[in-house]
């Protein structure tokens, strides 16, 4: 399941973004332009940009904030896998990818943060698959 990261223009513009790094996913109910946004984070930078909700800034192929938003925790993880101009395209962890980085004492997502142990593993492997279902 992949997602466009957009705003980033906004923000730190496409520096923070390299193949592979974790994005943490944190849902923002409160948002007033968006109750469905997703704020989307790095290590070393903090807020990057939001999950795309938009017809004109999903990237074809990519699903919307408003899809993933009930399909994740409070806070989730992404990997960086494209970067053009003025946006991205995450992957979205499974469980099982999840877990690997859990486990990898190295891995950013020690840093991004401190709810590791919070996360419903069951949840998210009922509603984020493998590569080619996007059930």
């Amino acid at each position: 399941m992949y997602i466009t990261i957009t705003a980033l223009q906004n923000l730190h513009g496409t520096k923070p973004l390299k193949l592979d790094g974790i994005i943490k996913l944190v849902k923002e109910p409160d948002n007033k332009y968006d109750t469905e946004a997703i704020v989307c984070e790095m290590r070393y930078f903090g807020k990057i940009g939001y999950v795309a909700n938009s017809t004109n800034t999903v990237i074809t192929g990519c699903m919307s904030g408003g899809r993933l938003y009930d399909k994740i925790n409070d806070e989730y993880f992404a990997k960086v896998k494209f970067v053009t101009g003025t946006a991205a395209i995450a992957k979205v962890m499974t469980s099982d990818e999840y877990i690997a980085e859990v486990e990898n004492p190295e891995s950013d997502i020690h840093y991004l943060s401190d709810n590791l142990g919070k996360i419903d593993v069951d949840f998210i492997s009922k509603n984020i698959k493998g590569d080619g279902d996007d059930s």
